[in-house]
C-alpha cells in the first residue's frame, strides 16, 4: 500500500477521478430528467384532453332539447360492452330524462337502450343491409370518417342523423356521438390509463328483454351459440375442426341453437354447423331489421351461451346467462376481457369464462370432450 508521502499526486488523482465521474454522470442525469419532464408533459396533455372531452360531453347534456345518441356503426361487441353503459353513465351523470334521447342503431335492438332512450331509430329502415355494409366499409377505409372506430363524424353518420331527425320530427338536436366515448376510452385500450377511467364512466345493470318469439321453433331447453371469424378467432382448418368438436360435445348435453344469420355487413363471417346432430340454425328465421333483437331474446331463454369472444358474448352475462367466450388469438382482447370481468362483478352478472381454443386443442381437451358420451 502506498501513502501520501510515497504518492504525492494520489490526492490529485482522486479528486480528478471524482470530477470525471460526476461529469460522466451529468449527461445520464440530464437524460433521466428530460425523460421525466417528457412524461409529465404527456400526462398533463392527456389530462387536459380528458378535461376538454368532459366539457364536450357536458355541453351535449345542456338544456332540455333532444339528444341523438349515435348513430352506432361499429362492431356489436363495443356497443354492448362500452357504448350503452357509457350512455347510461352520461344519462345518470347529467340527469337527462330518457324522453330527450333518440338512439340510432341496427338490428332491432331498441330493448338494449331501455331506460336510456324513449325513441329508437332503426338503421335498416333507411339503408338496406347491403348498402349499409358497403358504406360502412368505405367509412373504415377513410380516415376522415374515423376509420373502423368512430373517432370522428363522417358522411354516413350525418346521413343517418338527418334521417333520424326526419323520422322523429326533432329539430336542432344535440349529438352524443360515439367519437366522444372512443376518444375518452382510447388511452385505456392502448394501455396508457388505468381501468378506473372506464369503470367510472360506465354503468351496468341487468338487461331485461321480452321472451323469445314462439314461432321460430325453439326447444324447451337449449344452449345458444354464435361462432364467427375475426381477429379473435381467425378462419383456419384448425379452428373449424376444434369448434366442431366443441359444438358436438355441447350438443350431446342439450340442443344447440346457432345464431348464424347469413348477413355480411362487416368483416366477420359465421362458422356453420348445419350438418351436425342436435344443432339448430336460425339462419332462415332471422330478418335484418330485427336479427340482433331476436338473437338477444333467444340468448335470454337459453341455459347457457358459447361463442366467439366479442359481439353477443359480452351481452349474455348481462341477460343472466352463463357464458363461455372462445378465442385463439388474444392480442386484441386482453384489455376488454379484463374490463368485462371487473364490470360484471360490479353487479353480480352471470358467469363469464373464456377458453383459449388453441391451447385447449394442443392439450387435447376439446377432442376428449367431444368423445365423452353423456349418460
Amino acid at each position: 500500500m502506498t501513502d501520501a508521502s510515497s504518492d504525492p499526486f494520489g490526492a490529485v488523482r482522486n479528486l480528478a477521478g471524482k470530477a470525471w465521474r460526476r461529469a460522466a454522470a451529468a449527461p445520464r442525469r440530464g437524460v433521466r430528467l428530460a425523460r421525466r419532464v417528457g412524461r409529465l408533459r404527456e400526462q398533463a396533455a392527456a389530462a387536459q384532453a380528458e378535461w376538454l372531452l368532459e366539457r364536450e360531453i357536458a355541453h351535449v347534456a345542456r338544456g332540455r332539447g333532444p339528444i341523438i345518441a349515435g348513430p352506432w356503426l361499429s362492431e356489436v361487441g363495443f356497443e354492448v360492452l362500452y357504448w350503452i353503459p357509457f350512455l347510461r353513465w352520461f344519462q345518470d351523470r347529467y340527469r337527462i330524462d330518457s324522453e330527450r334521447i333518440v338512439a340510432i342503431s341496427r338490428g332491432g335492438v331498441a330493448e338494449w337502450y331501455g331506460g336510456i332512450a324513449d325513441r329508437y331509430v332503426e338503421i335498416f329502415d333507411h339503408l338496406s343491409p347491403e348498402e349499409f355494409g358497403r358504406r360502412n366499409r368505405e367509412r373504415h377505409q377513410s380516415q376522415e370518417s374515423g376509420g373502423q372506430k368512430q373517432t370522428t363524424t363522417g358522411q354516413l353518420d350525418v346521413h343517418l342523423m338527418e334521417a333520424a331527425a326526419r323520422e322523429t320530427g326533432i329539430r336542432d338536436p344535440a349529438v352524443c356521438h360515439p367519437s366522444l366515448m372512443y376518444r375518452l376510452f382510447n388511452r385505456f385500450w392502448f394501455g396508457n390509463r388505468a381501468l378506473d377511467l372506464v369503470l367510472s364512466r360506465t354503468r351496468y345493470v341487468p338487461m331485461r328483454v321480452t321472451a323469445p318469439p314462439s314461432d321460430i321453433g325453439l326447444p324447451e331447453r337449449y344452449i345458444a351459440a354464435k361462432f364467427y371469424t375475426g381477429a379473435a378467432l381467425p378462419n383456419s382448418p384448425e379452428s373449424r375442426q376444434a369448434l366442431r368438436s366443441l359444438v358436438r360435445a355441447a350438443a350431446r348435453q342439450a340442443p344447440v341453437v346457432m345464431l348464424d344469420t347469413g348477413m355480411v355487413t362487416d368483416e366477420h363471417e359465421d362458422y356453420l354447423f348445419r350438418d351436425m346432430p342436435n344443432v339448430i340454425s336460425l339462419r332462415d328465421r332471422l330478418e335484418p331489421r330485427s336479427n340482433l333483437g331476436v338473437q338477444t331474446r333467444v340468448i335470454s331463454g337459453a341455459q347457457g351461451y358459447m361463442g366467439t369472444c366479442g359481439s353477443l358474448a359480452w351481452i349474455a352475462p348481462l341477460l343472466g346467462v352463463d357464458t363461455l367466450a372462445v378465442y385463439s388469438e388474444e392480442r386484441f382482447l386482453v384489455s376488454h376481457v379484463f374490463f368485462a370481468t371487473q364490470a360484471y362483478r360490479q353487479f353480480e352478472a352471470a358467469r363469464f369464462d373464456t377458453l383459449d381454443l388453441r391451447a385447449a386443442t394442443d392439450l387435447g381437451v376439446v377432442t376428449e370432450a367431444a368423445e365423452v358420451v353423456s349418460p
